[in-house]
């Protein structure tokens, strides 16, 4: 086997892709709290693409947006795949981690406005900035620290995160935007209706396109263009990657070997590990820790420090307990509920999209650094006390 062989296959464990992403973000972290800051800061907000489509982004903003879209797909067909085949046939198992999100997402928003009910300003307008879940960096973490630990944990996680997602995405296209063009949204549905109908269609027309194109041809233009769209109706834009993963057809048909969704995976997956995880955190991690004027006394850093760090677990837990509870649904026979405590502090790691929601939430620069400094702050806390929770279960669990 060529050492490019070997590179590709290592590239389809998540534990090493989890080691890159967290070592880019360490880099990140550290180049931009160097004397080399400006040139990080230079690099991030480096501008490029076609102006007239209203696609010159920055290539922070290129990395979260347009490559993080490509490791959304992989979830989104992942779901798919256990939606069709996995754990997730079973709606009173599925009904755990829809509910979990759920509640992980209401929480921390009612944590944060309680803690800055009584202040000033704009402070109170972040409410939705412990709301969302970095879902890359969770399954990041869990990868590294859980590899003892049931899979079926990997699968409730990554609906969860899922779900958390779509929900932060409305959150954004409710609460943080001015308005949606419909135009834009009208042309992504239809979008997505023509990928359907390639995957799932089986008039002769179609089937003569599947097999005269080579499926990069087919469907590569038009996922580009399903993404444009999809980021100019004025919501994040990986959503479309999520709803095309969600599309892939799941089952082979005659002579196909394996079927679209599994080709596809097998396809992107050392891509997403290599190349998209890393540079999204190496780009976006980068947060300055100086200038952090009264930090400790904000209210939006204890606001996004307790919604994050408790507001997360407590959702989390709480919600699929009390559904677990009161309701049919129930956990897989090989998790415990200190799995799912595990999974609720991993709910903390907010990152990405929480840093993005901190941005729409904040004109000052007090309590924008604040909340950046917070959610920064949070996401490594959670991370290691997630590592630590489940670590001790995963060694439990290996001399059982």
């Amino acid at each position: 086997m060529s050492v490019l062989s070997r590179t590709v296959a290592a590239l389809r464990l998540d534990a090493v892709g989890g080691v890159l992403l967290i070592g880019a973000a360490l880099t990140a972290l550290i180049w931009a709290n160097s004397p080399f800051a400006a040139s990080y800061e230079a690099l991030r907000t480096w501008s490029f693409g076609p102006e007239g489509l209203g696609l010159r982004l920055s290539a922070q903003a290129w990395a979260a947006d347009g490559l993080l879209a490509v490791f959304f797909f992989i979830v989104g067909n992942e779901l798919k795949q256990e939606l069709v085949h996995g754990e997730l046939r079973d709606p009173r198992r599925a009904a755990l981690p829809v509910v979990a999100a759920i509640g992980g997402v209401v929480v921390p928003a009612l944590v944060f406005l309680a803690v800055n009910a009584a202040a000033s300003g704009e402070a109170a307008a972040g409410w939705g900035v412990p709301m969302a879940t970095d879902i890359a960096f969770a399954l990041a973490v869990l990868a590294v620290v859980g590899r003892r630990l049931p899979a079926p944990l990997r699968t409730f996680l990554l609906t969860l995160a899922t779900v958390d997602d779509v929900c932060a995405v409305v959150v954004i296209a409710v609460g943080y935007t001015s308005g949606l063009n419909l135009a834009a949204l009208a042309g992504a549905a239809a979008g997505l209706a023509v990928w359907a109908y390639l995957q799932h269609g089986r008039g002769r027309a179609v089937t003569a396109v599947r097999r005269v194109l080579p499926a990069w041809l087919l469907y590569g233009p038009l996922a580009v263009t399903i993404w444009a769209l999809a980021h100019a109706c004025g919501v994040h834009a990986t959503i479309a990657g999520v709803a095309m993963g969600l599309l892939m057809r799941t089952r082979p048909r005659d002579g196909e070997p394996e079927p679209p969704s599994q080709r596809a995976e097998h396809a992107l997956r050392p891509f997403c590990a290599g190349i998209v995880l890393p540079v999204f955190a190496l780009l976006s991690a980068g947060i300055p820790l100086s200038g952090a004027g009264g930090f400790w006394s904000g209210t939006v850093t204890w606001g996004v420090l307790a919604g994050l760090l408790a507001g997360k677990p407590v959702g989390i837990v709480g919600a699929a307990w009390l559904t677990a509870r009161l309701t049919s649904a129930h956990l897989n026979p090989r998790l415990a509920w200190t799995d799912i405590a595990g999974v609720g502090v991993l709910g903390g790691i907010g990152f990405t999209v929480s840093l993005l929601i901190a941005e729409l939430s904040y004109t000052g620069q007090t309590h924008l650094t604040q909340a950046k400094g917070a959610i920064l702050l949070a996401s490594a806390a959670a991370s290691v006390l997630a590592a630590v929770i489940l670590g001790v279960r995963g060694r439990r669990l290996a001399t059982a």
